[in-house]
């Protein structure tokens, strides 16, 4: 069940399970893969590579090296601030404003799940729609033939005139 209030929407998302977490990651795909894959978006993985699109280092393309669910982050490898002691920590960076330009389809577990969800390329899809609608057009169903009223309308109609049996 989905809320309006904010308070239960916060409450939701800082005690989500790491199952439900990791559906918050999704981020959008490049152009480029929207058009070979069949979805617009996908949570992002430790070796995905993505674009920074929003904030300071805006343009910035990097692979992603770690993954926080617990305080919904992200981190690049190159994207490092440095601190006052001259040691450089990564930056945190919420998925949601990142652009996913290759994913990282190492995990076999990952490939099946994206296969499964219909985000496959596209070049494989045409082939098996074709004989899929081959074979869905050449049985034809019958029509299906109307009820019949049932006679609970002229109880009904009784009661409306006030007549009891």
């Amino acid at each position: 069940m989905k809320t309006t209030k904010p308070g239960k929407q916060r409450k939701r998302m800082h005690q989500a399970s790491l199952n439900e977490r990791y559906k918050r990651f999704s981020a959008p795909l490049s152009p480029k893969l929207t058009e070979s894959r069949n979805a617009k978006s996908v949570p992002v993985r430790t070796g995905d590579t993505v674009k920074i699109m929003r904030g300071y280092r805006k343009g910035f393309e990097g692979k992603v090296s770690q993954v926080d669910r617990k305080k919904y982050r992200i981190f690049l490898e190159g994207v490092t601030r440095e601190k006052v002691d001259g040691t450089a920590t990564l930056v945190p960076i919420h998925p949601s404003k990142v652009l996913i330009t290759r994913l990282n389809l190492d995990d076999k577990w990952r490939r099946k799940k994206l296969e499964r969800k219909g985000i496959v390329e596209k070049a494989e899809m045409p082939k098996e729609e074709v004989v899929e609608k081959e074979k869905a057009e050449a049985p034809k169903k019958e029509a299906k033939k109307k009820r019949t009223p049932r006679k609970t309308a002229k109880k009904s109609e009784e009661n409306k005139l006030g007549e009891k049996r």
